[in-house]
């Protein structure tokens, strides 16, 4: 791929923002010190931001694709005036076990599916070389190695990390700040 850039994939909730359990509202949106800054330092390196969520709440009826759609325009614009722009934001609002009507799918785009990645890899032209995958779940990370990207780490920030989460990730961070210091 020419003028192929790369990205840092980055989860949300866990790594963004705290994972108070199906984020869908700005009252439970909060993000995670430094981590405004670390997507700032991140782009200085050349990096596109990419955000790749699943969203389960959406397929559990917990919240509507809507209320979603509004609280990720709330979030980029809160970036976006700090300096940091997202080059995309992708997200799966299915589930196949616990999902209702139109949600309930075994889809390709919920992690550790990589479908979400290899959308943003061809809509944005990434060079998967020299991208990067964030996540805080070894299903993120699974879905950066499905999509066959090399450098995938772990955060501290989210859930409890695993021994799988250690094995596969390629490295474990305190968070994103940490991460942006590193490379």
């Amino acid at each position: 791929m020419s003028n192929a850039k790369p990205a840092v994939f980055l989860d949300r909730d866990g790594v963004i923002n705290k994972d108070n359990g199906y984020v869908s509202q700005r009252d439970d949106f909060e993000f995670i010190e430094g981590t405004i800054e670390a997507c700032i330092e991140l782009q200085k390196k050349g990096y596109l931001l990419v955000v790749i969520t699943n969203q389960s709440g959406i397929a559990r009826g917990l919240f509507t694709e809507e209320q979603f759609n509004t609280l990720t325009e709330w979030m980029d614009w809160s970036m976006s005036d700090r300096g940091v722009d997202l080059d995309g934001i992708y997200y799966c609002p299915h589930h196949s076990e616990e999902g209702q009507g139109e949600f309930k799918v075994d889809c390709e785009c919920r992690k550790p599916k990589p479908g979400m990645l290899m959308n943003a890899i061809e809509d944005l032209n990434i060079d998967i070389e020299a991208s990067i995958l964030v996540g805080d779940k070894v299903s993120d990370l699974q879905a950066g190695i499905a999509a066959g990207i090399k450098t995938n780490y772990l955060v501290r920030s989210g859930k409890d990390i695993t021994e799988q989460g250690e094995t596969l990730a390629t490295a474990v961070f305190d968070d994103l700040a940490a991460i942006a210091k590193a490379i």
